[in-house]
């Protein structure tokens, strides 16, 4: 299997575990998150002796104590350590407590003799979307998302838009019904709903 199909194939497993078209993203895709230091470095690891990180992706299928199992895209599984020294991104910093079964993630660590890995940062439920506005609350937004409808839950202190590539604010008076922006944010497996981070209009 080429890098590229394997790309094709880990994003289309994704799409079909988060909204039927929703890609849950790694490291790479979160650069327009803000206050995330874990993301300066996507090679980083645990271990300076390691030259390079592991990484791992799925659903959580079952968890034991501080060990993840996670089903992965191509029929694999994971084991994934959590320590005292795990970030964990939800999409802001959060306690490891808050990982559910069914939650999609992507993590990062170093490989284990046992096959394990142990992680020292883990992206869970982090969904990267291009929608239409189909409406404005001052609590939510309804989007349009392929042939979906979601809702986008606004989190106070949490989500900020960009307008026309400039910084992020708090401020929404400019959005308008009908606008297509991007959204990144955690998508919440008990509803199908989106807890919105960062939106991006005229990106």
């Amino acid at each position: 299997m080429t890098g590229m199909s394997r790309t094709t194939d880990r994003r289309q497993f994704l799409a079909t575990a988060a909204l039927g078209g929703a890609t849950i993203v790694g490291a790479s895709m979160l650069d327009g998150l803000d206050g995330q230091p874990a993301l300066a470095s996507t090679q980083a690891s645990l271990d300076p002796a390691i030259v390079s990180s592991a990484f791992a992706e799925g659903r959580v299928g079952a968890i034991q104590h501080s060990m993840l199992h996670v089903a992965g895209p191509w029929g694999e599984t994971h084991r994934i350590q959590l320590t005292n020294a795990t970030t964990v991104w939800k999409p802001h910093p959060t306690a490891a407590q808050t990982i559910e079964v069914g939650d999609g993630l992507y993590a990062r660590g170093v490989l284990m003799p046992d096959g394990s890995m142990t992680a020292d940062a883990v992206w869970v439920n982090i969904v990267d979307l291009e929608c239409t506005l189909r409406s404005i609350g001052t609590a939510r937004l309804d989007l349009a998302h392929d042939q979906h409808v979601l809702v986008g839950r606004l989190v106070p202190g949490i989500s900020t838009v960009a307008y026309q590539g400039g910084p992020p604010t708090t401020d929404l008076s400019e959005l308008r019904i009908g606008q297509p922006v991007r959204v990144l944010g955690t998508w919440r497996p008990a509803d199908d709903q989106i807890d919105v981070a960062q939106m991006f209009v005229g990106h």
